[in-house]
């Protein structure tokens, strides 16, 4: 009597192993494509960020009739120089995104901006001292003042905060030693003189009522730009057009990784005036040229690109159209001072830039960029001068009525 036996079908090891590999060379090649997906993503969301701003200053403009004020704010009588902590005034050092705040949807961060604000940062009601050994002026207990105290107070709030419509979401910097990032700049035009402290004196009292009439001279050529330090602008100082002019740009923010992009290589003072935006070139690791060489020094920990939103000085908040984007950022002496910055992203090959009438473009890094070894002081010392640094350089100027014809 015979037995018959049903067998089931299954797969052999061979084959099993063949749809293994078949199904591993198909992750290989979907996983670029979902990370392109995913970048693309990202950088729309970080070119929709930059429209809100648009539109915000468009807002500002149309309630005060003027655009908001890049090193703006508060002075007290006691500071001797810009640079220096307090906790009573802010020493005119706001940026330009302070005044935004209440026409991005943050009315709740501008209310605690602009009144007295009684708890700190760690929840103490008053606040408590910052500890700071710099500080010339102290609050002595009590309230931080309306507009708050130097943008670089940790204890103080709204300077820590982290703002979503401030931040790229292609630029993974978060957290310390920063405080609340930016990745975007204000268009300070193709000269970097001055930018950083524009005409006030370096002696008390700073400020509006203490102007250096020589500083006065240079920064009125030298500040081209959209924005300048100090200065309230209108639409209509704007000649070129907004439409020919970039109102901010994209900075990267720093990792701690002495990117070349966002780690300020700290050069002598007067470096602005004495030499050209590719001098620092030369100084990058030649095996890894977007990093610097190690042997160079860059900025402290705590002063990397981008690293306080509320911070007018350029290696905060602020770049020059005078080098490509994405190109290598030298300052004078330390983060304080003013430098050949540069605009510049995580994005490949180029940047967003926003324009005075809203629009938003991308620029490549391969933009002509002019002569990059013309000194920056040639266009402030010959007022009403052509931009040396092409045609990026000219749409970083507001008034030299320059055509700009190429396609960007």
């Amino acid at each position: 009597m015979s037995k018959s036996f049903n067998k089931r079908a299954g797969f052999t090891l061979v084959e099993l192993l063949v749809v293994i590999a078949i199904i591993g060379v198909l992750v290989g090649l979907l996983l670029p494509a979902v990370q392109a997906a995913r970048e693309a993503a990202r950088r729309m969301s970080c070119s929709n960020n930059f429209k809100q701003i648009g539109l915000a200053i468009h807002n500002y403009h149309s309630a005060y009739n003027q655009l908001p004020i890049h090193g703006g704010g508060t002075t007290d009588n006691v500071s001797a120089q810009i640079w220096r902590p307090s906790e009573v005034s802010n020493n005119g050092r706001l940026s330009w995104l302070v005044g935004l705040t209440p026409f991005i949807e943050q009315q709740g961060l501008w209310e605690m901006i602009s009144n007295p604000l009684n708890e700190d940062s760690r929840g103490n009601s008053p606040p408590a001292g910052s500890g700071n050994g710099g500080v010339q002026a102290t609050r002595g207990g009590g309230p931080f003042s309306p507009m708050g105290p130097t943008p670089d107070e940790i204890l103080y709030t709204p300077w820590v905060t982290q703002l979503p419509t401030f931040r790229c979401p292609s630029d993974p910097g978060v957290g310390l030693p920063s405080l609340g990032r930016t990745n975007y700049a204000a268009n300070l035009g193709d000269s970097a003189e001055r930018a950083h402290q524009g005409d006030w004196n370096n002696s008390a009292p700073i400020g509006y009522d203490n102007i250096n009439s020589t500083l006065a001279n240079e920064i009125r050529g030298a500040g081209r730009g959209f924005f300048t330090v100090h200065k309230s602008r209108r639409f209509r100082d704007v000649l070129d057009g907004l439409a020919n002019t970039i109102a901010a740009g994209e900075i990267a923010t720093d990792l701690g990784d002495k990117d070349v992009r966002t780690a300020a290589l700290n050069r002598g003072w007067s470096f602005v005036r004495n030499y050209p935006p590719n001098d620092c070139d030369a100084l990058v690791d030649p095996t890894r040229p977007q990093f610097w060489d190690p042997s160079q020094t860059t900025v402290s920990g705590v002063d990397g690109r981008g690293f306080r939103w509320a911070e007018h000085l350029p290696n905060f908040s602020g770049f020059f159209t005078a080098q490509a984007p994405n190109s290598p950022i030298c300052n004078e002496q330390n983060a304080g001072n003013s430098g050949w910055y540069s605009a510049s992203s995580r994005h490949q090959g180029g940047v967003h830039v926003l324009m005075g009438d809203g629009a938003v473009k991308f620029v490549t890094d391969s933009i002509e960029a002019g002569n990059q070894s013309a000194r920056g002081v040639n266009a402030y010392r010959t007022p009403g001068a052509k931009s040396p640094y092409g045609v990026w350089g000219a749409l970083g100027t507001r008034a030299a009525k320059e055509v700009i014809e190429d396609v960007f």
